[in-house]
């Protein structure tokens, strides 16, 4: 060997000291180096191109999976065999050099030129001699290409096998004929509850959602067949029933469809059923944490757990919703009971005690933390409200209610401490402080590990949180996140093909964006920012919050058509809470079986935190600009990508100006908060001096009347919260001293939680008309938990308020409603005839509400003493959304100048009615109407009318 050759090796084996401790700042260096080589992505494509497959080939034909596989096996052979033979079988990393003694032949790194497989060099020896021309055989991506082609050809094998269990076996045939069977079932989740719903003017159904086995079903001819089908069993307690052309009762395709959208999502409620027949559980069940809301007894089906296998006798349908791994929907009518054959297994027993204490600890807790710290901690969102969930939707803070892999990370590093030290003398936590070597503190993270996937349940989300927290936490425990790329790959690679249905869910999208996200832009980001002199801490924090949204908010997006402006803020604020929550509310779960009293004081401990985060979620979604819509599609999440790319490009510029920063900070405050003033300045909305506001809430009805700086009388509240309570927003209300709702259809009550959140409200008016039962026991809930009081509405009863008063018209007196009453036949038959009809004087203007009253009562309005009152009204709010059913007398007397109408766009009901508009216009009308013009607010005084639309 030459000279130059020996030096060149010497040169290429001497350890770069200099670059290990250059970043150090001390003369000896660092005493841990951390230094990180190049980022390892040679597992990404594979893990990629599985993902890819698994999705598409869960449902596609036998052949175009026989297809793949021959295919990328064969050309993954090809591959792997001509590396081989031109290789010879030496390592293809670094060229051979000819010339060593007795033919060896000695391998070195090259410096390369301008061509791809040689380079020279002039200078490459002591004394700047002849350049070395070395070969270079670039074989490597051979070898990543066969590895791609092989991991496809796996995923599609393991889709399809997968898929394939969904197709096989008798339930799927029996499902197409809509069969009666007597099936035996094995529970596999926590029973939930469907999210109340509005349908037109009633809630739908509760419907108990429970994910199952089919492992025995009996045919109508009586002949049984083992199997094993996924199916999702929707068990409801007898409201909305129809019967077909077989005199067989089914549930409504809505209640079906609905319960289906709400089981993909995980979604579950507060309100459960009442129970028919008899069931006995296990002794010793998890016990129930919601009911329905007209009932205060709950579904023993709420008390079941996974593993529990029951008999029962149900309607098989097929799946509404396909793509998903239910083979069919089992119908349930839970009157006709179920059978216990099986009992849950002893390690299910163990988590549903567990899971059960950690609920009796929280039951003293304010309403908020009550609900929050089961979700914390074991994912248990039972006990949290529709209102409180749309908070942390809103404020993007909903991955907080699940089990993620943050809540394992949070309690490993308990035990282990900083986990930089895990493996290092110094190390911490309370492990080295009960004297508890590494070893034994390995096997109990193990051990901590598996009681956490057993107490959270061995669902796909449970076991995705997992495995990424663990390795998370390895990747830490080493100091070198970029070492977790190639291992979060394997982790993808690994579950998507033992479980190819995660390939199709969105939980495990957002969950491996984030980790992405932490891994590869937060630390650039957190380092950007403290080489601008922001603090450490939190600059890592800020670029972490923010590095996940980037890279979720698209994929967010899909799903919820909108995007959240306030989601990083939250996101930082939360963070302070998130730990100290997670460690007392496992503590408190962990003693609950041992010594409630403890239980509950950790639970107390654990509330504050749990309460800031309810907090920070119902601040930040009460914020007038808090998201904004956004197309809730795939093209909508390319456009938002796109947007964030053009954001992180200008943002790289503007973080050079700080005078710049400042002033885009401002302006995204102002979008935010949206001060009333300037937002009127702003989008004209409200008009100034408005009387009355018409609130676009879809199909119900939601009214305003102005009563003085930030006071309104609400009339209504609309089917939805959220919606009410952005125009109440708009409107800058903060303080009701009344409520009024004609009457308990839930299009117009179901929204009551959005009028009363975050305002001072004096009183509630009802017609006395209480159906139906549940929206009017609805109603007094809410107003007991506020303790607001609710009084009745009878014709003759006058109030003001400020500038404004107004007069009930309808409905009579209640004691006037018997049948030996002279007026017996002019007493309301329903709910809508019932409805409480005022007559409005506000500024000079004359209001005419009508809420939903039918032909019979608006003409014995008209036969009543107050009928004389209805001659010639400025503003007529419409009966009934404008439905066809009007009596025309009615609108000759009332005359209206304008004339507004509150219905939802492309209703099913055809509101309002051609008839009906067309009548109101002949009389002079000027006719409005929310679903074409949206919200609608009226301004003048006496002979000005003026209408603004939002």
């Amino acid at each position: 060997m030459s000279q130059d050759s020996q030096d060149a090796l010497a040169s290429a084996s001497r350890p770069a000291r200099a670059a290990v401790h250059a970043t150090s700042g001390r003369r000896l260096g660092a005493a841990h180096p951390r230094q990180e080589g190049p980022t390892d992505l040679r597992l990404v494509p594979p893990a990629l191109g599985a993902w890819a497959t698994a999705a598409l080939m869960l449902d596609a034909p036998p052949g175009w999976v026989a297809g793949v596989a021959v295919v990328c096996l064969f050309a993954a052979g090809v591959l792997l065999a001509v590396r081989r033979g031109g290789t010879g079988g030496e390592s293809p990393r670094a060229p051979v050099l000819p010339g060593g003694a007795g033919g060896q032949s000695l391998r070195a790194p090259v410096r390369r030129g301008g061509s791809g497989r040689s380079g020279a060099g002039g200078g490459g020896g002591r004394g700047g001699g002849q350049s070395l021309a070395l070969p270079v055989r670039l074989a490597w991506p051979r070898t990543s290409a066969a590895a791609l082609l092989l991991c496809v050809a796996a995923a599609a094998v393991s889709a399809a096998l997968h898929g394939a269990d969904l197709r096989r076996g008798p339930v799927p045939g029996l499902a197409r004929e809509y069969a009666t069977v007597t099936a035996e079932i094995e529970i596999t989740s926590d029973p939930r509850l469907t999210r109340p719903r509005v349908t037109g003017d009633h809630m739908a159904p509760t419907a108990v959602l429970v994910n199952a086995d089919v492992r025995r079903v009996e045919k109508p001819d009586g002949t049984a067949i083992d199997t094993r089908a996924p199916v999702l069993v929707i068990v409801d307690a007898g409201r909305g029933y129809t019967a077909d052309a077989n005199d067989q009762v089914q549930p409504p395709a809505e209640v079906e469809a609905e319960a289906e959208a709400q089981a993909g999502a995980g979604a579950e409620a507060e309100a459960g059923a009442g129970w028919g027949a008899p069931m006995h559980p296990h002794p010793h069940p998890q016990p129930p944490s919601t009911t329905h809301p007209s009932t205060t007894h709950p579904s023993p089906w709420l008390t079941l757990l996974p593993s529990t296998r029951l008999r029962i006798t149900a309607r098989l349908a097929p799946s509404l919703s396909g793509g998903d791994r239910v083979a069919a929907v089992l119908r349930v009518r839970e009157s006709a009971g179920a059978e216990v054959v099986g009992e849950p297994s002893a390690v299910q027993r163990l988590a549903g005690r567990l899971r059960g204490g950690l609920r009796e600890a929280t039951d003293g807790l304010p309403a908020d933390p009550r609900a929050l710290l089961p979700g914390l901690v074991v994912g248990d969102t039972a006990r949290i409200t529709p209102e409180l969930d749309e908070a942390f939707k809103e404020t993007d803070l909903a991955h907080t209610l699940a089990v993620s892999g943050s809540n394992l990370t949070i309690i490993l590093a308990l035990l282990i401490g900083p986990p930089g030290l895990a493996q290092l003398v110094e190390r911490r936590g309370l492990a080295p402080r009960l004297g508890i070597s590494l070893r034994t503190t390995a096997v109990f993270g193990g051990a901590l590990t598996l009681a956490f996937v057993v107490v959270c349940r061995p669902d796909p989300s449970v076991l995705r949180a997992a495995a990424c927290g663990a390795l998370a936490l390895l990747a830490l425990a080493t100091g070198r996140r970029r070492s977790l790329i190639p291992a979060l790959a394997t982790a993808v690679l690994l579950l998507v093909l033992y479980d190819p249905w995660l390939a199709r869910s969105y939980g495990f999208l957002l969950s491996v964006l984030a980790t992405g996200a932490l891994l590869t832009l937060a630390p650039r980001w957190s380092a950007a920012l403290r080489r601008r002199r922001v603090p450490p801490r939190l600059a890592e924090a800020l670029a972490a919050a923010a590095a996940a949204q980037a890279l979720c908010a698209p994929v967010v997006a899909v799903l919820s058509a909108r995007v959240s402006l306030v989601a990083v803020p939250c996101n930082l604020l939360a963070e302070f809470a998130i730990a100290p929550a997670t460690v007392l509310g496992f503590a408190a779960l962990a003693t609950a079986p041992l010594a409630m009293p403890v239980a509950k004081a950790l639970a107390w401990c654990a509330s504050w935190p749990a309460g800031w985060l309810a907090n920070v979620a119902r601040t930040g979604a009460a914020l007038p600009g808090a998201g904004v819509d956004w197309p809730g599609s795939w093209t909508g999440a390319a456009l938002l990508a796109l947007v964030t790319v053009v954001v992180v490009l200008a943002g790289r510029r503007l973080l050079r100006h700080p005078w710049w920063c400042g002033v885009c900070a401002a302006l995204l405050l102002l979008a935010v908060v949206q001060p009333p003033p300037l937002t009127r300045v702003v989008t004209g909305w409200p008009p100034p001096g408005w009387r009355y506001a018409m609130c676009d809430v879809g199909q119900g009805d939601a009214t305003v009347f102005a009563a003085g700086e930030g006071t309104g009388v609400v009339v209504d509240a609309g089917p939805d919260p959220a919606l009410i309570d952005r125009c109440l927003r708009t409107l800058g209300i903060t303080r009701i001293p009344l409520v009024v709702l004609t009457h308990f259809h839930a299009d117009h009550v179901a929204g009551l939680p959005g009028v009363l959140r975050g305002r001072a409200v004096g009183a509630i008016e009802t017609t006395g008309h209480e159906e139906p039962v549940d929206q009017a026991e609805f109603v007094r809930r809410q107003a007991a938990a506020r303790r607001i009081p609710v009084t009745r509405a009878a014709a003759g009863e006058e109030r003001r308020t400020g500038a404004l008063n107004w007069r009930v018209l309808w409905p009579p007196p209640h004691q006037a409603l018997t049948p030996d009453a002279p007026d017996a036949l002019d007493a309301p038959e329903g709910p809508n005839d019932s409805s409480v009809t005022l007559l409005v004087r506000s500024a000079g203007l004359r209001f005419l509400l009508l809420g939903d009253l039918e032909p019979p009562a608006q003409r014995a309005l008209l036969r009543s003493p107050a009928g004389r009152l209805l001659g010639g009204v400025d503003v007529l709010k419409v009966a009934h959304h404008g439905s066809a059913y009007q009596d025309p007398e009615l609108i000759r007397r009332a005359a209206p100048r304008l004339a507004l109408i509150s219905a939802g766009a492309d209703n099913s009901y055809g509101h309002p009615a051609p008839g009906t508009v067309a009548a109101l216009r002949a009389q002079g009308a000027v006719v409005l109407r929310t679903d074409e013009d949206g919200a609608l607010a009226v301004a003048g005084t006496g002979a000005e009318l003026m209408v603004a639309g939002d």
